[in-house]
């Protein structure tokens, strides 16, 4: 399959989507993954620009990790907005040039703006890009697909619906999530916390609902056009 995977921020597909990710790629899917922000808001001293180029090359050195593609972010942290039609044709245009079969994305009740930006305007683009009518850069249509929304940071109003053993892809995970040396170093000035242990700990709580030792969760966008007669995660 072609799984595109749409996150607001260079490290958020780590955090709750990179143990299912590898376990795609091991199957034999084509995996394409996209932070729309740039992270360049994330940390304490460092300014944006330079931030910016910082969180790129840790991204790219995290989907190389898995043989993942990586596509280029469309704008700052806090400046993405849903209603913006400029922003939506950027994402349109993504998913008519990437073609998925299925999309992961952020689930709607999240705990920060660009996530929540970024739920809608996969959701509404992805819907833009199957009708011929709707002009964008990109000529062409592609079919509406089914979209999982991956978990959010501490599992807040998210009860999933389909989990992923990611028991042999832990350790894959975390050293992906540890090549975002900047943001790890953030969340312990701004959150006091450490992240990679924090990140384990709710993969494990994730297993132990599912009666494994490690998983991932998600839940089915279910709609029109959304739904499938066989399981689509791996």
């Amino acid at each position: 399959m072609n799984i595109l995977i749409i996150s607001a921020h260079p490290d958020d597909i780590e955090i709750n989507c990179a143990g299912t990710s590898a376990k795609m790629i091991k199957r034999g899917d084509v995996v394409t993954l996209c932070n729309l922000c740039s992270g360049d808001k994330g940390h304490m001293t460092i300014d944006p620009p330079e931030l910016a180029k910082i969180r790129a090359k840790e991204s790219d050195a995290s989907s190389k990790l898995i043989g993942a593609k990586r596509l280029p972010p469309i704008s700052s942290d806090l400046e993405l907005y849903h209603q913006d039609k400029a922003t939506r044709d950027k994402v349109t245009d993504i998913i008519r040039t990437v073609k998925p079969d299925l999309i992961i994305t952020h689930h709607l009740d999240d705990y920060m703006p660009d996530h929540i930006a970024v739920s809608k305007l996969v959701f509404d683009a992805s819907f833009c890009a199957s009708l011929p009518h709707y002009k964008t850069e990109i000529t062409g249509t592609v079919p509406i697909c089914p979209i999982y929304y991956m978990d959010n940071l501490g599992g807040f109003n998210f009860e999933p619906t389909e989990y992923v053993d990611i028991t042999d892809e832990i350790e894959t995970k975390l050293m992906m999530l540890s090549c975002h040396q900047s943001q790890l170093s953030w969340m312990k000035e701004h959150d006091k916390i450490d992240f990679s242990e924090t990140v384990k700990a709710f993969s494990k709580m994730r297993g132990l609902q599912a009666g494994i030792a490690y998983a991932e969760g998600f839940i089915q966008m279910r709609g029109w056009g959304r739904m499938a007669t066989k399981r689509l995660l791996p």
